[in-house]
């Protein structure tokens, strides 16, 4: 259908608010700008407009699909640029008033043409009192989702999903040319993982990945590491968001990926296994 090989993707990197008018007027600012260097994918962080923590737990702008502003704001950009938009992820409140973190892939019409709820929630305790409950406030997916898009499908996740390879893999198995990590990822944990884990993800799948994240300190005080990544096949990254607000430019070529995975095709040399354990388990006290 869509045989397009080449193209420019970006990624967009801002820091929320709980003011979530004021962050979709700084989003459009930036979307503008990539549209206007002729980005035909624009990829925007995870819980990009409308965003509060309080002592580690996460409280998105979250309202019903039908009326949370970012949808049109966003979809009347994609018509304007005639680019798919990923909205990272936004606070979607379902009718039982759950919140779900959820990821949109808009067409160039501006209709949606994916949703995928973040499957893995970030409960972790980093020490020194970074400590972070998302399951607090926050309904898990269950649904991986290859989303269409400019070029062919990409695999949809968010943030911690990162640290999942099975995921990755499935969605790659699945027909994934591009793997999108849309993301609010923590200093602490950027620092030490955010690379090495996004490079990780497109070498062993021989896929972009496309990684818009979020920078700055957040309101509750929690920071985000930025480093916006978009990384090719080989694990090269091809752009670096640094520590401030802007966009990241990279161009896609979709022969890089059957390329790549032409030269080490292990996605198709995954071989079934048993385990066997030599080590007892231990007796319950």
């Amino acid at each position: 259908k869509d045989m397009v090989q080449k193209f420019v993707a970006a990624c967009i990197q801002n820091c929320a608010t709980p003011d979530v008018e004021a962050d979709i007027a700084i989003l459009a600012k930036l979307v503008g700008k990539a549209g206007a260097e002729g980005a035909s994918l624009i990829a925007l962080p995870e819980y990009c407009a409308g965003l509060d923590t309080k002592s580690g737990m996460l409280h998105p702008f979250a309202v019903p699909e039908s009326d949370h502003p970012v949808l049109p704001a966003m979809a009347a950009l994609a018509r304007a640029h005639k680019a798919w938009i990923l909205i990272g992820s936004i606070g979607i409140k379902a009718a039982d008033g759950r919140i779900f973190n959820r990821s949109y892939m808009l067409a160039p019409d501006g209709a949606i043409a994916a949703r995928y709820d973040k499957i893995h929630m970030f409960d972790v305790d980093l020490g020194d009192g970074h400590f972070y409950r998302e399951s607090a406030t926050i309904m898990p997916g269950s649904e991986a989702v290859l989303s269409p898009c400019i070029g062919g499908p990409v695999g949809l996740s968010i943030c911690y999903d990162l640290r999942f390879a099975a995921l990755y893999r499935t969605l790659a198995k699945a027909g994934a040319q591009m793997l999108a990590v849309p993301a609010a990822f923590t200093r602490i944990t950027g620092q030490a993982h955010w690379h090495i884990l996004n490079r990780a993800r497109a070498i062993e799948n021989g896929a972009y990945v496309i990684a818009p994240c979020q920078y700055g300190t957040l309101a509750g005080g929690s920071e985000c590491y930025g480093h916006s990544l978009i990384i090719d096949p080989w694990g090269q990254v091809l752009a670096d968001g640094g520590e401030n607000e802007g966009v990241i430019f990279a161009e896609i070529d979709l022969a890089e990926v059957s390329k790549t995975r032409g030269r080490i095709p292990s996605l198709t040399h995954d071989r079934p296994f048993t385990i066997e354990t030599l080590v007892p388990a231990v007796a319950a006290e």
